[in-house]
């Protein structure tokens, strides 16, 4: 089973809009969910694309379980954000001027397609998120992201993601010339807060 592109749109008309900004939900979240964060976000004339996963979620396991128990899941999970990216790119919008906000399960894809993906990007936002697998495959990851501005952001302890592999992370990223900032929240719980959106405006979406 994979991914039927389904994309939620939201904020200005992609056809009006200089910029974009791609939220990937978390599992058990849905586009509308995300989208209804951009609220907190200085995006108002950004175009906001959401793609939806199927039955909530864009791979079946946890994130650091063998990568090719998540197959085919995953692999359809990162092409239908490429396809999201391609929508924007379609529309006229410049790769420098694409934008991204994941959040947990959507953190971790939105971090695993842009290390696979590095170029010059707008920005991007990871709250409780790292790049996917048992053990990190280097190989994967190619490409500079030109100092794109990168926050990553979570909780420690988190459930879900320890936050070992969220400064692996952030490291792999600083390799790849990305310009990153790591912030860990001490017992915060699996969520978002507003420091995070503050911070998001301030180094992101300025």
């Amino acid at each position: 089973m994979s991914h039927t592109l389904d994309i939620k749109t939201s904020g200005t008309p992609i056809d009006k809009a200089q910029k974009a900004l791609i939220m990937i939900h978390g599992r058990g979240g849905s586009a509308e969910d995300i989208l209804s964060l951009s609220k907190h976000l200085n995006v108002e004339d950004y175009a906001l694309l959401a793609p939806q996963a199927t039955n909530g979620s864009w791979y079946p396991l946890s994130f650091i379980a063998p990568a090719a128990q998540n197959e085919p899941w995953l692999s359809s999970a990162i092409e239908t954000v490429g396809k999201t990216v391609e929508t924007a790119l379609d529309a006229g919008i410049k790769t420098e001027d694409i934008y991204f906000f994941g959040f947990s399960q959507g953190a971790c894809l939105t971090v695993e397609f842009l290390a696979r993906n590095a170029q010059r990007f707008g920005g991007a936002v990871a709250v409780i998120g790292g790049v996917i697998g048992d053990k990190i495959n280097r190989d994967h990851y190619s490409g500079d992201f030109a100092q794109t501005p990168v926050l990553l952001a979570t909780s420690n302890p988190d459930f879900h993601v320890p936050v070992e592999r969220v400064y692996a992370t952030a490291n792999i990223f600083r390799e790849m010339n990305a310009e990153v900032t790591e912030k860990v929240y001490e017992n915060f719980g699996h969520s978002i807060n507003q420091e995070e959106m503050e911070l998001a405006n301030t180094l992101i979406f300025k």
